[in-house]
């Protein structure tokens, strides 16, 4: 009898176990796949001291390294991590924006992977962000974060953001709503979410389009949907392309002069997008050289250096209306319009779609 009763014991600690390891099977397989796309910047940069934020490396930590440090995730979604560039921000350049997209929609056609999550520098994280917001063709969830500490910092906010990014992507509620800025529990639209201030932890805010949403104990509230077409809808397919359009950017202030679009135009820029004063005014010292630019074939632009609010119609002023994009979001929708057409009556019509 004792033989017997060490027999059932042994058999049912061992079917414990096996319904142990299916559960366990369950749960993984149950978790969705997103897919980590590393680029570089302060998220994976390192410093010789603990209270250093200036002064540091970025891109030292890879993609694996990235995920690796933060446990957290895998309660959160199978994470495949992938290095597609190794930059700091200040030197994104469109040969790694369209190395980027085309990688995103490449991953994306995969059934079991749920969304992607890309690691970037904040300088220019907007500008990425709304470039993929008009490459990206799924519907499924794009992601875009990074952090203003390096990753050897006290308090370092890389690996908090990484984690809010993955629960965002890994979301069936994030699923339609264009690519998005993560970071400090906020969800922002990548179309009007922007960098405001150059050393606070808080430095991205929404402008007149607000927030999406918000995270609160990890877990994503979607509170709006941008009504401004993106991804699927856009008619801007990089696929096939190896270069994008040369676009300048030229700032408004007193007493500026013409010469710098001159020069635009002598450097064979396809497009030129004015940062002007208030609501896009453009002064009398630059007039002559934005209409000479117009007539030579130029695409002319005009945004507002405030970095938001709409730029109004104005017979005095030369120029495609730049909607409430700032300056660094015209440009990006700028040199796409340019891939499809040169006729500027059909670029108004984008930049009031997008």
């Amino acid at each position: 009898m004792k033989t017997f009763n060490v027999g059932i014991a042994a058999a049912l600690i061992s079917l414990s176990s096996i319904t142990s390891v299916m559960a366990n099977t369950e749960q993984t397989t149950q978790r969705p796949t997103v897919a980590v796309l590393a680029t570089g910047g302060t998220i994976a940069g390192t410093a010789a001291q603990e209270t250093q934020t200036t002064g540091y490396k970025p891109g030292v930590l890879t993609a694996q390294a990235l995920v690796a440090s933060v446990p957290a995730l895998d309660k959160v979604a199978t994470v495949q991590a992938e290095q597609v560039a190794n930059v700091g921000s200040d030197n994104m350049d469109n040969e790694v924006l369209l190395k980027l997209a085309k990688r995103i929609n490449e991953v994306l056609k995969q059934d079991n992977v749920s969304g992607v999550v890309v690691t970037h520098g904040t300088d220019t994280l907007e500008e990425t962000a709304y470039f993929l917001n008009l490459v990206v063709k799924s519907d499924k969830p794009v992601v875009v974060t990074g952090s203003m500490r390096p990753s050897t910092a006290i308090g370092a906010d890389g690996p908090s953001n990484i984690l809010q990014a993955v629960t965002v992507a890994a979301s069936p509620a994030a699923k339609g709503r264009g690519v998005m800025v993560v970071l400090n529990d906020r969800i922002g639209a990548a179309r009007t979410i922007t960098k405001t201030d150059a050393n606070s932890l808080d430095t991205f805010k929404a402008t007149s389009g607000g927030y999406l949403g918000t995270l609160v104990n990890l877990q994503p509230i979607f509170e709006t949907k941008v009504e401004k077409r993106h991804t699927t809808e856009t008619p801007f397919d990089v696929s096939k392309l190896d270069s994008l359009p040369k676009v300048d950017i030229v700032y408004g202030y007193q007493n500026d002069n013409g010469y710098m679009y001159d020069a635009a135009v002598q450097n064979k820029a396809k497009g030129i997008v004015i940062a002007g004063v208030g609501a896009g005014s453009e002064s009398k010292y630059i007039l002559p050289s934005v209409r000479k630019a117009i007539d030579q074939g130029v695409v002319v632009v005009r945004s507002s250096r405030t970095g938001s609010g709409h730029v109004p119609a104005d017979d005095a002023y030369p120029g495609v209306l730049g909607d409430d994009l700032n300056p660094q979001k015209a440009r990006i929708l700028l040199m796409l319009a340019l891939t499809v057409t040169q006729d500027a009556a059909k670029i108004q019509d984008m930049f009031h779609q997008y």
